[in-house]
This record gives C-alpha cells, structure tokens and sequence, in this order.
C-alpha cells in the first residue's frame, strides 16, 4: 500500500468553503463526483428504454448530469433541485431546475412546455427521504414511472467505512423534504430487502422492477477523494457539529485504506434502484 502524505489544501479548503458557503462545494460535485453515479442513471434509462417518447423530471437533479444523459437519449428534461450553486451549474448546461414545487419547462427542446406531469420522475438523492418521494410522485402521469435509488446493502460498499465519519459526528435531527438530511436517519435504511419498494408503495407507485449496478467511487488523489465526498452533502451536519477541519482530518485517515500505489483511490460500491407505475384512476 502505498504511503501518501496529505497536504494543508484539502484542510485549509474546507476552513473556508463551509456548508455555509457552498460555492466550491458545487462545483466539486460536478467536476468530481457526479460521474460517480452515471452507472446508475444509465442502467435505469436502458432497462426503462427511456428515450424520444419520455418527459423525464428529475427530482434533487443537483447540476444536472443525469438530465443530460437522458437529453441524449431522446428524452424531453426538467429539473427541481434547491441547492442555488447547483441549480445554476445546471443552467450553463442548458437545463431548466426549479429551486422546488412546480418544475415549469422542458429543456433539451426548441420549444419548452410547461408540464405539470411527467411520465417518468426519478430520485437519485441518498438516501431517498419519504417525504421527497411522496412529493414526487405527484409529478409522474397516471401510468408513468417513478424510480427511487439507494446505496446496496453496507457490506458491499467499501464507502460504508468512509461514512461512518459522517455518522460518528452527525446529531440527530429533522429534514426537509425537499433538501433531505442523509443522516436524520441511517443512509443506509434503504438498502434492504424491499425497503425502496415500500417507500413506492407507501407514495402509491405499484413496485414493478428494479436493478442492482456497481458504482466504483475512483478518484485521482486523496485530495480529489476528500473535496468529492464533501460535495455529497452526506458530511454536512457532521461538520457543523464538529467542525470542518477535524470532519476533513477523520475523513482523510478513512480514505487511506482505499489508496493505491500510484495515489489514487478507488472505492467499490454497489447502489439498488426500484421503480414503480403509478396508477391511471
């Protein structure tokens, strides 16, 4: 294993570039980390064939990847995503994101209409609070599809060890629903047998499939591992309870288990995904 010595910067960073001030943060989510999770997005837009005939909305977009991997395909997108620094990294994408209630436009098209439904609706936050996914089931048509996504099961995540910094830190407390606390509850809770498809069932989707994929986290440097992790928003009130400095300090220890011979460090994950159909009456 090699041995890799972590500078000031990802420290002296994270002293200025609070939860509070969240500027940095979102452009490290789009430049680091977002790709992350493309495995995911794609598997669920081949195995739902989602394409020329879908008007995709997509529920905590963040900057909007996953909207642009549908565009690609076909689909006609829309965004809802609260976050101001994310929403406007989605803008220069060309996106339409509403900062939440009505998600008005469809970008991606010569000519945007409003639609106050849409035949597949997806949540790729983490973890997906149920509140958000009641409020976006409201969106989907009657008959279109609502998919909901989760971290796999603990043990087939290395990234679990990285989180526990999160949970060793983070107080317990409220989330709203439409910026969901990770840690209000276990990120994890969603991860066993037939929990996403309870959450559909509970906002009045019938289950009807699901997937499983790997999604590697591969980063160049621990110094890139720290800030894309950060930019998750899962290490949030852990910082404002403990402060960013030490949160950014455990997190970089947790991280050098995952360090290869050339610096880079990669992370073996596993996410599930569920969808369901909403009824017509």
């Amino acid at each position: 294993m090699a041995s890799a010595q972590v500078t000031g910067s990802t420290v002296d960073r994270v002293r200025t570039d609070s939860p509070a001030g969240r500027g940095g943060r979102a452009r490290d989510w789009a430049e680091i980390q977002e790709r992350m999770l493309v495995p995911l997005y794609q598997d669920v837009y081949r195995r739902l064939e989602v394409g020329a005939a879908t008007s995709l909305l997509g529920v905590g977009c963040r900057s909007g990847l996953a909207l642009l991997l549908a565009a690609e395909r076909g689909a006609q997108v829309a965004g809802v995503e609260p976050d101001g620094g994310l929403r406007e990294l989605a803008a220069a994408r060309g996106l339409q994101v509403s900062p939440g209630g009505r998600a008005e436009g469809v970008a991606r098209s010569a000519h945007p209409v409003p639609r106050p439904a849409h035949s597949l609706v997806t949540v790729f936050e983490q973890p997906p609070a149920p509140a958000l996914v009641a409020r976006a089931a409201e969106r989907a048509l009657p008959g279109g599809q609502l998919v909901v996504a989760s971290w796999g099961p603990a043990e087939r995540c290395e990234s679990a060890a990285v989180l526990e910094v999160a949970r060793r830190h983070a107080p317990p407390g409220a989330a709203d629903p439409f910026a969901p606390d990770p840690f209000a509850a276990d990120p994890f809770a969603a991860s066993g047998p037939g929990a996403l498809e309870s959450l559909l069932a509970a906002a009045g989707a019938r289950p009807s499939g699901g997937g499983r994929v790997a999604c590697p986290f591969a980063y160049a440097g621990l110094d890139s591992a720290v800030r894309g992790l950060l930019s998750t928003g899962l290490f949030d009130r852990a910082e404002e309870a403990a402060g960013a400095a030490l949160v950014a300090k455990e997190l970089e220890e947790a991280l050098h288990p995952f360090l290869r011979p050339d610096g880079s460090v990669r992370m073996a994950n596993e996410f599930r995904w569920a969808v369901g159909t909403k009824p017509r009456g």
